[in-house]
C-alpha cells in the first residue's frame, strides 16, 4: 500500500468513526427520549426490568465470542462490584429523574459528567491536573449550580436524582478507567445483569399491565441503548478519541429538540444559559487534556440512562 492510499484509507476511517459517534449519541438521546416517555406509564423498576431484557438480544452474540469464564475472572473484584451498583444507581436515577423534569434539563447534568471526571482523577486515578484545569472544573460546577437553580428546587427529589446520577456516571467512568482491562461486554453484562434484578425487586407491588405493543417498546429501550454502545465503542477504534469526545455534546442538542418534539418542553433562559458554561468548561477540560496527552471521552456507556 503506497503513501497516498494509506492516508486516504485512514482519512476514510476517521470520518467514519466520527459518523458513527454521531449515530450513536442520537441512538443514546432516542433512548432518553424513549425512556421518559416509559416511565410516564412504567414504574422505574419495571422500565429497567424489561429494557434489561431486550439489552440481551445485543448482548448475546458479543458474550458468544468470548469463553464464559471472562464473566466471573475478572480484575479487583472489589472495584467490580462497586462500578456495578454505581452504573445501576445512574441507570435508574436517570429515569428517576426524567418522569419528573425536562429530558434537557437531566441531560445537562449528565453532560457535567466530564468536569466530575476530571475532579475524581485526581484524588482517584493519581492524574495530574493543572490549575487551568481546576479552574474549568470551578466555572464548570457553578454551570451546574446555575442549571439546578439556587433555590429550594435544588433540593427538590428530581434534581437530587439528576444529580446523584450524574455523579453515579461519572464514578462509573473512573472505575471503568481502572478496570480497562476487562472486556467491554463482561463490564456491559453484569450492569445489565444487575439491572434486572434492582429492577425485579422494585416492580414487587408496582407492576402495571402492558399492551403487546407497550412491551416492545419496552424492550426495544434496551435494545437501541446497547446498539448505541457498539457504535461508540466502535467509532473509538477508528478516530482519534481527542476528535471525538467534544462530540458528546451533541446529545444536549438531541435532548431539547426530543423534548420539544414530544413532550412540549423547552429549556428556559437559566437552564441553555447554565448548560453553555457547562459545555465550554468540558470543552476546555478535553483541550487542556489533549495538550498533555491523547483524551479518553466521556461518552454514554450502556449504564448511562439505558
Amino acid at each position: 500500500m503506497n503513501k497516498r492510499t494509506a492516508y486516504a484509507v485512514g482519512g476514510n476511517a476517521v470520518v467514519i468513526g466520527v459518523l458513527l459517534m454521531l449515530l450513536g449519541d442520537f441512538m443514546f438521546a432516542l433512548n432518553d427520549a424513549m425512556g421518559k416517555w416509559l416511565v410516564a406509564s412504567f414504574s422505574v423498576g419495571q422500565v429497567l426490568l424489561i429494557r434489561s431484557v431486550g439489552a440481551f438480544a445485543v448482548l448475546g452474540p458479543m458474550l458468544s465470542r468470548q469463553p464464559l469464564s471472562a464473566l466471573y475472572r475478572v480484575e479487583q473484584p472489589s472495584l467490580h462490584l462497586l462500578r456495578i451498583v454505581l452504573a445501576t444507581a445512574d441507570t435508574g436515577l436517570f429515569y428517576a429523574a426524567v418522569a419528573y423534569l425536562p429530558l434537557a434539563d437531566v441531560m445537562t447534568f449528565y453532560m457535567a459528567g466530564p468536569i466530575y471526571v476530571a475532579a475524581l482523577s485526581h484524588f482517584l486515578l493519581g492524574e495530574r491536573i493543572g490549575w487551568r484545569r481546576w479552574l474549568a472544573v470551578l466555572i464548570g460546577f457553578i454551570g451546574v449550580v446555575i442549571a439546578l437553580r439556587p433555590s429550594e428546587e435544588m433540593l427538590a427529589w428530581p434534581s437530587i436524582f439528576g444529580l446523584v446520577g450524574s455523579v453515579s456516571f461519572a464514578l462509573t467512568i473512573v472505575l471503568s478507567r481502572m478496570l480497562r482491562s476487562t472486556s467491554d461486554a463482561t463490564l456491559v453484562t453484569w450492569q445489565t445483569l444487575a439491572c434486572l434484578v434492582a429492577g425485579a425487586f422494585l416492580t414487587v407491588g408496582n407492576w402495571s399491565p402492558f399492551t403487546f405493543g407497550e412491551l416492545l417498546a419496552l424492550l426495544l429501550l434496551g435494545i437501541v441503548a446497547c446498539t448505541a454502545h457498539l457504535l461508540i465503542t466502535r467509532s473509538l477504534k477508528l478516530a482519534p478519541a481527542s476528535l471525538l469526545a467534544p462530540l458528546q455534546y451533541t446529545l444536549l442538542l438531541w435532548a431539547v429538540v426530543f423534548g420539544w418534539a414530544f413532550f412540549g418542553d423547552f429549556p428556559d433562559a437559566q437552564t441553555l444559559f447554565g448548560a453553555a458554561i457547562i459545555v465550554l468548561a468540558g470543552l476546555f477540560i478535553f483541550h487542556r487534556g489533549n495538550l498533555k496527552q491523547d483524551v479518553e471521552p466521556i461518552v454514554p456507556t450502556e449504564s448511562s440512562h439505558g
